[in-house]
């Protein structure tokens, strides 16, 4: 009569290998579902036997999760060409363009002596009749730009008060990009940043109120 349990069989602890595949571990080598992975995947599945075709109580190591990045659309695939192609004084020009854009709309419709409602109007303004953050903005510029920094300052001190940093910003980039200047760089933490815009919100809202001294504040 032969023993079920033979030394070749299986355990009774699900520690045994069938020793018939080509794919069981070496002789002598235990696994139970306690245990760590083995080093490598089996090469040679066993029909019938386990998850996946390997050796109850075995772990697969399975393939490499490779991530594939997305392919660009056709505006990010043309930008891209666009900026590799392009000279590096292009972005300053452009931006320089820009900024000459708005001081030729200030000095051509001369907001000083325009009426509060033509157009282009602040919306908030039109329907609410109170300052926003930008109000007198474009008076001060016009002002700037004919050299009466106080009546700049009492359209718009707030902005007044960054120009300066905004040009520097704008000088040492753009020096940067087209000529390779190394000026000495202006950091802005963000205790600044959020420093200024505070600021900036709270004179949004003290130039509203409608006693003096803010009353001065108005445009």
């Amino acid at each position: 009569m032969t023993s079920v349990d033979g030394p070749t069989g299986p355990s009774r602890s699900g520690q045994g290998t069938d020793p018939t595949s080509t794919g069981a571990a070496p002789a002598g080598t235990t696994h139970t579902l306690s245990d760590p992975p083995p080093a490598g995947p089996y090469p040679h599945p066993v029909a019938g036997a386990g998850v996946d075709g390997l050796p109850p109580g075995s772990w697969s190591a399975g393939p490499p999760v490779v991530w594939q990045p997305a392919e660009p659309d056709r505006l990010t695939r043309f930008v891209l060409r666009l900026h590799a192609r392009s000279p590096r004084w292009a972005a300053p020009l452009a931006a320089l363009g820009c900024v000459a854009a708005g001081m030729a709309y200030a000095l051509v419709s001369d907001p000083t002596t325009s009426d509060p409602d033509a157009a282009p109007s602040c919306l908030l303004k039109l329907t609410t009749g109170l300052d926003c953050p930008g109000c007198g903005g474009t008076r001060a510029l016009w002002y700037l730009l004919h050299a009466d920094l106080p009546a700049a300052a009492r359209h718009h001190a707030v902005f007044v008060f960054a120009v300066p940093f905004l040009a520097y910003l704008f000088v040492a980039w753009a020096g940067r990009q087209a000529f390779g200047w190394r000026l000495p760089e202006l950091r802005l933490s963000s205790p600044v940043i959020g420093g200024f815009l505070a600021v900036w919100m709270a004179f949004s809202v003290l130039r509203n109120l409608p006693w003096a001294p803010f009353t001065a504040l108005y445009v």
